[in-house]
């Protein structure tokens, strides 16, 4: 019993180190998509200030679209390693390595969807309310469209939100998952 039980355990310790690598990929192609889209509402966003933020204005990293998506991949591996660490923890705890991949699998899906429809939301936000507001917003003041470039940067923030949102869904997705499977042991 006690063979088996380490066996177990070790066979989710493997899923849980999977899970960290593969929520670090899975957060920075997210990154890269969505730095590709926030950049189709405005380059200036990038170009007046993440290629700054991030130091790739003028070290020869090629052509924006490049430095568009390694901005992306840079501003999200962070965000995958934090959720695949709870999310993986948290799926440790399941019974099986089997509930475990499904918790897991279906937590970050919500996360995904979660960070998705908010940064849609957050588009919106930007371009119906923010920039109609008359606020001493703390942009560049040579910005030839304003109300793109705080789009694009709602959109960001929203989408953060809508991950740590998500996170939260997928963590009660796995806990209702843990709960169901006691149960049913019972």
């Amino acid at each position: 019993v006690g063979h088996k039980l380490k066996n177990r355990m070790a066979k989710k310790i493997g899923i849980l180190i999977l899970i960290i690598i593969i929520s670090i990929i899975l957060a920075s192609i997210y990154g890269i998509l969505h730095n590709q889209a926030s950049y189709n509402i405005s380059e200036e966003y990038f170009t007046n200030f993440k290629f700054d933020q991030f130091g790739l204005w003028e070290n020869g990293y090629g052509d924006e679209r490049l430095k568009v998506s390694i901005v992306g991949i840079l501003s999200t591996w962070w965000f995958g390693l934090i959720i695949g660490i709870i999310n993986g923890l948290i799926g440790i705890n399941q019974q099986t390595s089997r509930l475990m991949i499904k918790g897991v699998v279906g937590a970050t899906t919500r996360i995904l969807i979660s960070a998705f429809i908010f940064g849609i939301l957050g588009v919106f936000v930007g371009y119906i309310t923010l920039s109609k507001l008359h606020f001493d917003w703390n942009i560049p003041s040579d910005l030839v469209d304003p109300s793109s470039f705080l789009a694009a940067g709602t959109m960001h923030t929203f989408s953060y939100l809508g991950g740590i949102i998500g996170l939260i869904y997928g963590i009660k997705y796995q806990l209702k998952i843990k709960k169901a499977s006691a149960q049913h042991r019972l």
